[in-house]
């Protein structure tokens, strides 16, 4: 955007809150509507597949969000608060249903959710209703609740447990992460999500594939003589990296 103002030169006149909401709004809103015309012809020519996505936001609230898959791409369709409702098979229900039918019934081949109860009970409910769609299982979904299984095993939640701490640790100190990074020569660590357990797996998987140059680095004459060596979250990095065999 900056660059875009700055190639326009001296003279620019931002528009005003007035344009913004009136004649540019509606502009803006007849380019999506006309992108999603050309979603809806794949659909009939194709057939698509609906996906419902259910996160929690920084307020708690429990949103689900519809989206269409076909040949043509994924179009979100919406998202809608179901707080008080999310444990409710039959209210799930209704929200796919009333998703199928916005759609068309006749072009929707396959609805996929995640694998929790209320909504094997919403499946049931739709495909007794809706005969040609089948429901289908989240496989992403199936593998993070796996991953959250294996990561209950001892073994497995005290190494991610640690990695965390490495990863929390390099993160939030820019002195350590610009070390980290002249050792790794600039390629990162994934990071924990609070969201997925798959990120921990891929957090251990990163700190793996960087394994030597990590141990290089909390051996090197920087680290001994930097800022954090006697710091009490540097000596249990530190620790960790070079010493702890199970690690």
């Amino acid at each position: 955007m900056v660059e875009g103002i700055a190639a326009y030169g001296v003279g620019f006149k931002p528009p005003s809150m007035h344009e913004l909401r009136t004649w540019i709004l509606k502009e803006e809103v007849g380019d999506i509507n006309t992108m999603m015309e050309e979603h809806k012809k794949a659909w009939a020519e194709y057939g698509c597949t609906i996906m419902s996505d259910g996160w929690t936001d920084g307020k708690n609230r429990v949103l689900i969000n519809f989206l269409v898959n076909s040949p043509a791409g994924t179009w979100f369709l919406k998202s809608i608060d179901a707080s008080n409702s999310i444990k409710n098979g039959t209210l799930l229900f209704k929200y796919l249903d009333d998703v199928v039918k916005e759609v068309g019934q006749e072009y929707v081949i396959q609805v996929i959710t995640n694998n929790a109860s209320n909504y094997k009970n919403a499946r049931v409910k739709l495909m007794e209703k809706r005969k040609k769609l089948w429901w289908t299982p989240c496989a992403t979904n199936c593998i993070d609740l796996m991953l959250e299984d294996i990561s209950k095993m001892k073994v497995v939640k005290d190494t991610i447990r640690l990695a965390k701490q490495v990863v929390k640790f390099i993160y939030g100190h820019t002195w350590v992460l610009a070390l980290m990074r002249s050792f790794t020569k600039n390629k990162e660590i994934i990071r924990h999500a609070i969201t997925r357990f798959a990120t921990s797996y891929l957090t251990l998987q990163s700190i793996y594939k960087q394994k030597q140059p990590l141990q290089a680095m909390f051996s090197s004459r920087e680290w001994h003589n930097g800022p954090f060596f006697q710091h009490n979250e540097g000596i249990r990095a530190h620790s960790t990296i070079l010493y702890d065999v199970n690690f």
